[in-house]
């Protein structure tokens, strides 16, 4: 009960199934980044009238080639997948006989609309290029193997009608596609950009005012995103960097370190993965980076950018961009190459779209018809479009009955082995995710529970030995197995209750349970969690059952699975109406408004008058920042130290978009100049308006605390 979760995770408990999700939209006509809390790579984002569709990265699960619909590029839906189930024979797509596709299958998709109908556009490992196409976005999809090594690709239908693929890294090439997506023209590749010109990988291929734009990624030695030009789509190109070092003050993630000797991939019960420490002054591609730019009903740019983000995987950031000498460089013009956490929606036509997240993620299990299905015209029941199975199931052995799902055990070692997990993406910053377990059809050898799917791997549960129930927790990065007995009269008609708390940004969870559902123990260790270039993903829920026997067994049931996020009301982090001290986090030190001239900083313990400071409310998360003194803050000069001075004029106080990093923690970024207000630490120097952002470790001293004086 001493860990860092156990407050929250005994107090959930009273909080409802429909707490508030993370969405972007912050209700006042700013977003705040990231746009989901959750994973979604590789973004490639595309618009046709007044609809935004946006595509990424599914790699082994399904269904697959995720699509979300948007009407204003903040608040998202997911409206469609292209497939439901891998239509390779293949065994390693649907875990048998020890073969897999972690960290395989679908990746780097492109999303294209051209002749009435929708392409959607990907590489399938030791498949080649697929082609999925739709006159409606919702489906179904027809599927054509394009075949060929054309992969991390972008795919461009030129004003004369050719179609291109521009593909590669390092070495950019350009290879012409048969107009009925039949494959690649056979002698058409051309490399278009050479080797050595900083170009990488993640390509996206647009024509502007007769200009061919190519937008790509390099990660040597950290993340970059580049924009490629030229008159010609078969070049020269001129390459600069459009944006680089933007973390939003998040550094680099733990990435999972695979044991010396022979890869064991996934690993197995005994396999320990390690998990090091991590610089936190480092980016690594914490950074945003690969993706995609469009232009938004207004006129506006934008770009859908990923990033690394801990053990949650890589999420989509959304970002303007300024047009510089015909060039879109990402960012506010003063401050180019960097990106707001916080900024100004995009104009939308006709009516506002309300805040919304885009999954539900609750579930009862108590289905009478789904949203869509991929292949199906007609509703059918089925699970909600959030779930996804870990490769593809056995549908013999899975079902939707009496409001539950069921989940029949077949052999499998451990988790990753296990057919028919179905999963969740985690959601951060923080969540308590729980599910009720019901035993009764369990056989012997049968385990079954809450885990989560990555390397290394974990799971509370019950497992089935002769007639004896035994609950337990495992983890594999320590190789650590703690047994409780269970009663097995006690959950003979009643569930019992798992649950996972994760704090996701410190990249840490715990697991607990209960017997009535309201009073939960924990159980097993704080975990460290990562994430890993293996599977290519973050954490994923995953409700699973196998059996450890080598044989079919019994069955599980599932029910009443919720999601509860303790940050994903935003709503009072701003604090309007409270008197507050602003602590830089890189000193530990507290603002003081001196009297003689330029905003400083004072002794920790100082809690005096000029410390203590409020906000002016300026709308659309707009506010001045005022002195209890009376004196308003104001900016003078082109940021150097000491212009952060007071002024006795509200019509001269400086306007600053808020820039909320939760928990107490926020930026001041000035909403003309779009710099932000910082102290070096080092120097010794007064507040200035010069910061570019924040820096990984939010140590450089442009990030900030603030505590309500009492």
């Amino acid at each position: 009960m001493r860990r860092f979760f156990f407050a929250t995770l005994l107090a959930v408990s009273t909080l409802v199934a429909s707490a508030q999700s993370w969405t972007a939209d912050n209700g006042n006509g700013t977003f705040t980044n990231p746009l989901f809390y959750d994973e979604f790579s590789d973004p490639d984002i595309l618009r046709v009238g007044d609809d935004y569709y946006l595509a990424g990265t599914t790699m082994h699960a399904v269904p697959g080639l995720v699509i979300l619909h948007s009407r204003d590029l903040v608040n998202w839906e997911n409206i469609s997948y292209c497939f439901d189930r891998f239509d390779f024979a293949d065994d390693a797509f649907s875990l048998r006989n020890q073969k897999e596709t972690y960290g395989e299958g679908v990746w780097a998709p492109c999303i294209r609309h051209a002749n009435g109908q929708f392409y959607l556009y990907t590489n399938i490992n030791g498949k080649g290029l697929q082609c999925y196409t739709s006159k409606d976005i919702h489906g179904p999809w027809k599927h054509q193997n394009m075949l060929g090594n054309i992969y991390d690709l972008s795919v461009l239908f030129d004003d004369d009608g050719k179609v291109y693929a521009i593909h590669g890294y390092g070495e950019v090439k350009c290879t012409e596609l048969e107009p009925d997506m039949s494959g690649p023209k056979e002698g058409t590749s051309r490399v278009i950009i050479p080797e050595g010109n900083g170009v990488g990988e993640g390509h996206h291929m647009y024509k502007i005012n007769g200009m061919y734009y190519l937008i790509s990624t390099d990660y040597k030695p950290n993340g970059r995103t580049l924009c490629s030009r030229s008159k010609s789509i078969w070049g020269p190109y001129e390459t600069i960097v459009i944006t680089a070092d933007e973390t939003f003050g998040y550094h680099q993630a733990p990435l999972t370190q695979i044991p010396r000797g022979e890869n064991p991939r996934i690993g197995k019960d005994g396999t320990r993965f390690g998990i090091p420490s991590v610089d936190k002054d480092a980016t690594a591609c914490t950074n945003i980076h690969q993706g995609g730019i469009v232009q938004a009903q207004d006129g506006s740019w934008w770009a859908l950018l990923m990033m690394d983000f801990h053990s949650i995987g890589r999420t989509t950031t959304l970002a303007p961009i300024t047009w510089k000498d015909g060039w879109p460089m990402l960012g506010l013009e003063g401050n180019l190459g960097r990106a707001p956490r916080t900024w100004v929606k995009p104009g939308v036509q006709g009516e506002q779209v309300a805040p919304h997240a885009p999954y539900d993620r609750n579930d009862d299990f108590n289905y009478k018809t789904n949203a869509f299905a991929p292949h199906t015209a007609q509703p059918t029941p089925m699970l909600k479009p959030v779930w996804q199975w870990n490769h593809n199931p056995d549908d013999k052995m899975w079902s939707l009955k009496n409001g539950r799902l069921r989940l029949q055990t077949m052999p499998a070692d451990q988790l990753m082995w296990a057919r028919n997990s179905l999963t969740q993406r985690v959601i951060g910053p923080s969540s308590i995710t729980t599910v009720e377990l019901y035993t009764q059809g369990m056989k012997d050898g049968d385990v079954a529970g809450l885990g989560n799917i990555n390397i290394p791997c974990s799971w509370i549960g019950v497992v089935k030995q002769g007639k004896n129930l035994i609950l337990r927790c495992f983890e594999q990065a320590t190789n650590d197995t703690i047994d409780v007995p269970l009663a097995v009269e006690d959950l003979k008609k009643t569930p019992i209750w798992l649950r996972m708390c994760g704090e996701y940004d410190e990249d840490k969870a715990e697991y607990a349970y209960s017997l009535d559902g309201e009073h939960f123990l924990s159980m097993g260790h704080e975990m460290k969690l990562s994430y890993q270039l293996i599977t290519f993903q973050g954490s994923r829920h995953a409700l699973f059952a196998f059996n450890k026997g080598g044989k079919n067994g019994g069955y599980a049931e599932f029910d009443n699975f919720t999601v509860v996020e303790p940050k994903a009301d935003r709503s009072q982090n701003i604090p309007y109406g409270k008197t507050f001290r602003i602590i830089n986090l890189a000193t530990g030190k507290p603002m003081h408004a001196t009297k003689h001239g330029p905003l400083y900083d004072t002794h920790p313990g100082d809690n005096s008058p000029q410390t203590h400071f409020r906000l002016i409310d300026r709308g659309q998360g707009k506010v001045s920042v005022q002195c209890e003194d009376g004196r308003y803050v104001y900016v003078s000069g082109f940021g150097l130290p000491g212009d952060v001075r007071f002024t006795d004029r509200l019509d001269q106080a400086e306007v600053f978009l808020w820039q909320d990093y939760l928990d107490q923690e926020f930026m001041l970024m000035s909403f003309d100049k779009h710099l932000y207000v910082g102290k070096s630490p080092t120097t010794g120097s007064p507040y200035s308006t010069d910061f570019k952002g924040a820096d990984p470790a939010r140590r450089n001293g442009a990030v900030f605390r603030w505590e309500e004086c009492q």
